[in-house]
């Protein structure tokens, strides 16, 4: 459990003089508090002796009220500065924790379930600032009333106070073992409850598919037993936490018991003052809270523990991806030539031979049009490119240098790339169209637009570039968020442009009409595009026909087609479907 919570003492650090200042108003919160018998000590024996007459009781009265006033004030302050802390922390690593997952490289989010991870982020995020908050505040309040009190109570009677504190060592061993079986059990819960986050994320993206194929139903009966199962795996729990506050309120009212018949014949023999046992009682009716909330505060700690050993799971994960030690130019250097090269390059998914001795090179400002059978490799090779992935050492040169020499942030900056998957932020058209150019201008955004030929169509939209575009883009057809994609490729005014297959969703027409604004934009810039029509690539510099992870043929159109192989067979298909398209 210590090293669960390990990774909490830089934030506790960074709060240090709040929680000083907090531990402060602790003690003079349960100083005042833990004075309150003794002036009914004092008022009960004087009362008791010296007659009752009303400036007494005035005054008894008066000193009640001004400890009560001043816990008040002292228990206020106590909150605001141990709570506000513990929220402070919240904010802190939650900022921490979305950073760093936004650092981590594209395989983790392959390996690891949305779903889960904002549970971690949300569900667990909030466990650990209810140990960092209440249970830090009550464990402090038990722990000084208690001391103190304990202090008091030894001075009243030696022989009260080990009675009364007789059955704590009973206590401790119900805590320990219903404490480390809630741990268990939480961890257990919080699993499961990531199990159902990611089903309903899921879902909730995946509903048209649901919908489509009528799976509503059967969904419904999916989530109903990750439910039942999270309330199966709850019930234990929540009967063990049941029996942790009985259990120690059982114990307190057998100490209860035991002082009021042995602390009634002290009194009786004159042992101890009548002042002296009622407020011997009054600590024990006092300490009554103190010790159930003990109960609820080792319930936050052992939920604390577990949901932080989750989060340090995301929080101790490496990126695959990593920027390595560079030439001073190199990090001064803003922009690239373009000049790309691939030499004997081999890469394997999980020892899965992808890319085969793949030797490339593409001058800088020219464009080379890459296609193949599915499966060939050809999205995994430009995925090399903003190092999506990591190509072995000396495999990918640019401008002459290996790719990991360059730092990350300029390597990216550099490159325009349109996914195979479009993925378009719920947000205005202008707003995922300029995305990664905060500085840019609506001028730039509709030149972008126009170039992407999805000008035309925005404006036709009712609120024009302010026109939300729903999660996903899911207001937009496959063609205009191909099209929004490019556009936010192009206004980056990249050194190297990459299209893996952008242009499947729109329609001949569409394709010949957004290909000619972009050789426009692709002059002096190298561009790499992926496609399975011919009619994309013909216009390519040179076009590069990949087949199980090989360059099997590399040429310009008419080369290829005088070859008489993959390409000539590829474009003699196409001819043939166009043909039979227009009978």
């Amino acid at each position: 459990m210590g090293k669960n919570l390990k990774p909490l003492w830089p934030y506790l650090s960074k709060y240090r003089v709040t929680l000083f200042w907090g531990a402060i108003t602790v003690l003079f919160n349960n100083g005042l508090w833990v004075l309150w018998p003794q002036v009914v000590r004092r008022a009960v024996d004087d009362l008791n002796h010296n007659g009752i007459t009303h400036q007494k009781i005035l005054i008894f009265a008066a000193l009640l009220v001004g400890l009560a006033l001043g816990k008040g004030v002292f228990q206020f302050l106590t909150r605001w500065l141990v709570i506000g802390v513990s929220r402070e922390i919240e904010y802190d690593l939650r900022n921490d924790m979305f950073r760093h997952l936004e650092s981590l490289s594209y395989s983790y989010y392959q390996k690891n379930r949305t779903g889960d991870i904002m549970a971690r982020a949300t569900n667990d995020l909030n466990a650990v600032r209810m140990l960092l908050g209440p249970a830090i505040m009550y464990t402090a309040n038990t722990l000084v009333f208690t001391a103190v009190a304990l202090v008091f109570m030894w001075h009243i009677s030696h022989k009260l106070t080990l009675y009364a504190f007789a059955p704590l060592p009973i206590a401790s061993i119900v805590v320990q073992y219903i404490g480390r079986r809630i741990h268990e059990r939480f961890e257990k819960i919080q699993a499961q409850f990531s199990d159902i986050s990611a089903r309903a994320q899921e879902n909730f993206s995946g509903a048209r598919v649901v919908r489509a194929y009528a799976q509503e139903e059967p969904e419904i009966a999916l989530f109903e037993t990750s439910n039942q199962e999270y309330v199966t795996r709850s019930l234990p729990l929540a009967r063990l936490t049941g029996m942790l506050w009985p259990s120690l309120e059982l114990l307190l009212g057998f100490a209860l018991v035991l002082v009021l018949w042995l602390g009634g014949q002290e009194v009786l023999l004159h042992k101890i003052s009548l002042g002296d046992f009622v407020a011997f009682n009054t600590y024990i009716m006092m300490l009554t809270w103190p010790i159930i909330a003990l109960g609820w505060v080792i319930n936050l700690f052992q939920r604390g523990t577990a949901s932080m050993g989750r989060i340090n799971e995301i929080l101790v994960a490496r990126s695959e991806i990593t920027d390595a030690e560079v030439a001073a130019d190199l990090k001064a250097a803003s922009t690239l030539h373009g000049e790309i090269e691939f030499r004997h390059l081999d890469f394997s998914y999980d020892g899965v031979p992808v890319l085969r001795g793949v030797n490339l090179t593409i001058p800088a400002g020219s464009s080379l049009a890459i296609v193949g059978p599915t499966g060939s490799g050809k999205t995994t090779l430009v995925n090399l490119l903003p190092r999506i992935y990591d190509a072995p050492p000396g495999s990918l040169l640019i401008d002459g240098r290996p790719i990991r020499e360059y730092p990350l942030e300029t390597l990216r900056q550099n490159i325009g790339f349109v996914p195979q998957e479009t993925f378009l932020f719920s947000d205005s058209v202008r707003e995922n169209i300029a995305f990664g150019v905060e500085t840019s201008t609506d001028d730039q955004v509709q030149r972008a637009a126009a170039a992407a030929n999805i000008a035309t169509d925005i404006e036709g939209f009712p609120e024009g570039y302010e026109t939300m575009v729903g999660e996903r883009g899911i207001t937009l057809s496959g063609g205009q968020k191909q099209r929004s994609a490019i556009a936010r490729a192009i206004i980056r005014d990249p050194r190297i442009l990459v299209l893996d297959d952008a242009l499947s969703s729109v329609d001949t027409y569409t394709e010949e009409t957004i290909l000619n604004h972009l050789r426009e934009v692709m002059r002096d810039r190298t561009t790499i595009f992926i496609s399975h029509r011919v009619s994309t690539v013909r216009n390519a510099d040179r076009i590069a026909v990949l087949h199980e992870g090989r360059v099997v043929e590399l040429g310009t159109h008419e080369e290829l087609l005088a070859r008489n192989g993959y390409y000539t067979d590829l474009y003699n298909k196409q001819l043939l479907e166009e043909e039979l398209a227009r009978v």
